[in-house]
This record gives C-alpha cells, structure tokens and sequence, in this order.
C-alpha cells in the first residue's frame, strides 16, 4: 500500500510499504479519508517524535477483514476509528481524566512502524483495545468526509462540558479555525452568549453562521475594551484558547472578568512558553485549565452531532487532496489563505 511517511527533519514523504497484518481480536480498515490536525502539524514540523512514523488519527473508512475474535464488525462496515481508548480501571481513568491514563497515551491504530494514528496511509491496523471500544459505526448517507469530524469535535465538547457554559454568560473564543469554529457551535448550543475573534474575515463570517454574535479582527479592535462594554465593564465569563500564538493568554486574561475561566486548549507543544501577571490570577481569583484529547465517554454524543447533522460541521471542510498531495496540504494547515480550514486528506484518490 501507500502512505505518508515521516521520515525527520520534517520531511514526509510518499512510500509503499506492507499493509498491516491484523491479529484476532483487530480490524483492518481501508481509509477512505483522514483530516490533517495541527497536533500532528506539531510533530512533523517541530520534529516531536522520532521518525520513522505515519500520522493521521483522524479517521474514517470501511472495514475489509476482521480478526477470527471480533464480533461487533464486519468486512463492508463503514466506520471512524479513535486512536486513543482508556483501559477504564486505573486511577486515573476512576478520576474520568482519561487522556492520563497510561493506556490511552499508547496509540491503538497503526499502518506500520511504530503506531501514530497511521490515517495518511491506504489501510490501518485497529487494535484490539480500540475495536472493543473505540470504534463507532457511520450511518448510511454520512460521508467519511464528514465523518473524520467526529474524533476532533468530541475533544471540543469534552472541553465544552467541563467548563460548563451558562445560559447567561458571555463567551469568547479566540481563534476561528476548525477548532475554533467548533467551539463557536458547541457553546451557542448552551445558550450562552459567543463573541469570537480571528484575523481572517472569511473565518469570521463563517463564525457569524456557527452562532457567534460578534465577530472582530483583534489586529483592528480593542477586544478587551469591546468585551467589557458587553459585559457591564466586567469581562468574559469564560475564554477558549483555540489558537496558538505569541501573547494569545495574556490576552484571554485582559479580556475576562474576575473569577473567569480560561481554557487552554491549543498549547499542545512542550516548547511554548506563556506569560502572566500571578495577580491576574490569584488575587483576580481566574481559573487557567488545560483540556486535552477525546472523551470515551463523550464518544457516541459526538458521533450524533456529527452524523445527525445537528452542527453545520460540513462547513468546516475547505479541502479535499488525494494522498500524493499531502505536503501541499500540510503547508496550506500550517499557512492557511482565506479560504482554507480542514484539509481532508483522501488516501484512495490519485488525482
């Protein structure tokens, strides 16, 4: 088969490789199609791991053999693979902090090498762990496109539902990216109010159409000051962090009120650095918490809202590239124009 495969110094490089061999109790699943997620953009570009590896764990295709062991699939089954399933019975999987959990760090899904999520590959290897529970099934009429969205939305909404938006607050995300937009959607779901910022107007308008009620370029707005005229002079109940960049907390923080909460839900990179006033958030009483990964327990509610259609999700795809052309996709991820947000990636395309 054919997959994308990092070999260091951030090169990716298309290769033909073995397809996997599956043992009993796992599945092997043609790709059909696989999102390229700035986690991954991490590791490549910042060299994270050692090579070599084949990424991309946002995934979804048809299941082409079975173990001898498996009884919930079946060759013809069109399914989304998480590549991270907690074991459910250490300490940390009792506290629900599932992404702690030495089981759930290791990846279940490989296309060979030493397992990274293996979607930018023709077929992977879903391992017995992950095919017991990591494995959702996709409605007829949902596109794998569409699809791929669900591993990335149930970390939003595990996110979402930890900090617990109110109906009366007022919410701020900064960063209108895929991630961004889909925290822009989950929180107007609560009924609080979303204000969201980024400085691409074309990200913004499709920000107005997934329930933000303001929308404002932070290159040419005050967004504190504007924050705050909404607010009754106090801040934002509540700020996302959905975008990685030089002084983004110190900003969150400027916006907020008192006794906010601020999510950090991008700084994903051992290397970034933050900066803050600590009386900005003791004596101001602020919350600062990270939220990473997918929840189990979120697992089918986010599949619902991905295939029934309740979330404008299909939006966020601006792009579709076969295989061959992943370093292209990959740049525009890392550079993105004004009309680009997903980039799906489609492993049986040629051209």
């Amino acid at each position: 088969m054919h997959a994308a495969v990092y070999r260091g110094a951030s090169l990716v490089e298309i290769e033909e490789v073995p397809t996997p061999a599956i043992g009993p109790g796992e599945i092997l699943i043609r790709v059909e199609a696989c999102g390229i997620c700035h986690t991954d953009l991490k590791k490549i570009e910042h060299n994270l791991l050692a090579p070599p590896r084949i990424f991309g764990h946002e995934t979804a295709g048809v299941v082409v053999a079975a173990g001898s062991a498996v009884t919930k699939f079946r060759p013809g089954d069109r399914v989304v693979a998480f590549h991270h399933i907690p074991c459910m019975d250490c300490f940390y999987c009792r506290h629900k902090l599932y992404a702690q959990c030495p089981v759930y760090k290791k990846v279940g899904i490989t296309a060979g090498f030493e397992p990274a999520g293996g979607g930018f590959a023709q077929y992977v290897r879903a391992m017995d762990w992950i095919v017991e529970r990591g494995v959702e099934k996709i409605p007829d009429g949902v596109s794998f496109e569409r699809a791929t969205l669900v591993e990335p939305l149930n970390t939003c909404l595990k996110a979402v539902t930890q900090a617990d938006p109110q109906p009366d607050e007022f919410v701020l995300v900064l960063g209108q990216g895929p991630i961004g937009l889909m925290f822009t959607m989950l929180v107007r779901r609560t009924g609080a109010r979303v204000a969201a910022t980024d400085t691409l107007a074309e990200r913004l308008a499709i920000s107005a159409r997934c329930g933000a009620e303001l929308t404002w370029d932070p290159r040419t707005v005050d967004v504190a000051a504007e924050v705050k005229k909404l607010t009754g002079g106090r801040g934002a109940d509540f700020v996302v962090v959905a975008v990685s960049a030089p002084g983004i907390v110190e900003q969150a923080i400027a916006c907020s009120r008192p006794g906010a909460r601020i999510l950090l839900f991008a700084q994903t990179s051992a290397v970034e650095r933050i900066e803050a006033s600590g009386a900005d958030i003791c004596v101001g009483e602020r919350t600062i918490f990270g939220c990473y990964s997918a929840s189990v327990d979120l697992q089918k509610e986010s599949a619902r809202l991905v295939f029934g259609g309740e979330l404008p999700v299909e939006e966020l795809i601006s792009h579709r590239l076969p295989l061959v052309k992943i370093r292209s996709g990959i740049d525009l991820a890392l550079h993105p124009g004004s009309n680009s947000l997903k980039i799906i990636v489609q492993p049986q395309r040629w051209s």
